[in-house]
């Protein structure tokens, strides 16, 4: 099986792909088409199914293995591909770590650094809030992605999302000792467990019901509630304000914040996480970008091309 990084213009596959997402579209001559983004264990590609029918959108499952004949082409300075036909597979048979992206650190190394991190928390009441709330979220902490397409979605992604924002707001709070430590690392280790309920699942892209309806901010600041009333600190204000930590942490309303911060370590705290997610997002769209190339624009960062400089 040809891998995705090692891709070449003008090949003539067909092999095993996940389905990491698919959408229909409509050319302007009205014939429909599914619009794929394709995965391995090395990356992501996109693929156009032309002139798609009934039977095909019943095979393109998000999550699901399928066995894909294509034509790489070059488009917009990258790769895509030309899918011709996709035949559904069994997945008892498919080993999905051959599809799974992974993170640049191991899961052991990971949990290691949280660890570190966790027990670096001198308040009392936030360090019993933080580990209850990790005794909560288990194991999914350290598997789930952060997000389901823009940044670090890949196995991993959330617990590697949530230790880059602990490292950066380490390095800030030690230029400016004047904020508060204790609430600026609990609140970065606990700020996105609301994904581990929000997204579909480790291998889908699509979003869960009570994601889809509710939000990882409001799941995660239910959680923080039930968690801080068991430890019998909810009228705490260590609680008051973790709980506007989570809440402000997109940094607007119509990022979906449903307050702003309002506090010196959530203005930070929305700063770094944004900061974290936009420089995962850039550096995975230079990865595969020739030197001196521009990418394809980006929706996600106001539709901006990024350019791969030479030096």
């Amino acid at each position: 099986m040809t891998k995705i990084k090692d891709l070449v213009e003008k090949e003539r596959l067909t092999q095993p792909m996940l389905i990491k997402s698919c959408s229909k579209g409509t050319t302007n001559k009205g014939a429909p088409y599914l619009n794929l983004e394709l995965q391995d264990d090395t990356g992501k590609i996109v693929g156009k199914l032309w002139d798609a029918k009934e039977s095909d959108e019943d095979v393109a499952i998000s999550g699901t293995v399928v066995e894909a004949s294509f034509e790489v082409i070059e488009y917009g300075g990258g790769l895509q591909l030309r899918v011709n036909e996709i035949k559904p597979l069994d997945q008892s048979t498919v080993d999905l770590r051959e599809f799974l992206l992974t993170g640049k650190y191991t899961t052991e190394e990971v949990k290691t650094e949280i660890k570190k991190y966790v027990n670096s928390i001198t308040n009392k009441n936030m360090k019993a809030i933080v580990v209850e709330m990790f005794k909560k979220v288990g194991d999914k902490y350290f598997e789930y992605p952060a997000a389901s397409r823009i940044h670090h979605s890949f196995y991993g992604g959330l617990a590697e999302h949530s230790l880059g924002l602990v490292k950066t707001a380490e390095a800030i709070a030690n230029l400016y000792p004047n904020l508060n430590y204790d609430l600026l690392i609990s609140s970065a280790l606990i700020h996105d467990m609301g994904k581990t309920v929000e997204l579909g699942g480790l291998v889908s892209s699509e979003y869960s019901e009570e994601g889809r309806l509710t939000g990882h901010i409001s799941i995660c600041h239910g959680w923080l509630m039930e968690v801080a009333e068991k430890l019998g600190v909810a009228d705490s204000e260590e609680s008051l304000l973790l709980r506007h930590m989570i809440l402000s942490h997109h940094g607007k309303l119509e990022y979906g914040s449903p307050v702003l911060p309002l506090l010196l370590e959530a203005e930070v705290l929305s700063m770094i996480d944004n900061i974290d997610a936009r420089i995962n997002t850039i550096s995975d769209l230079l990865e595969t970008l020739e030197e001196g190339k521009w990418s394809q624009r980006v929706p996600s960062l106001d539709g901006r091309q990024f350019y791969k400089p030479k030096l």
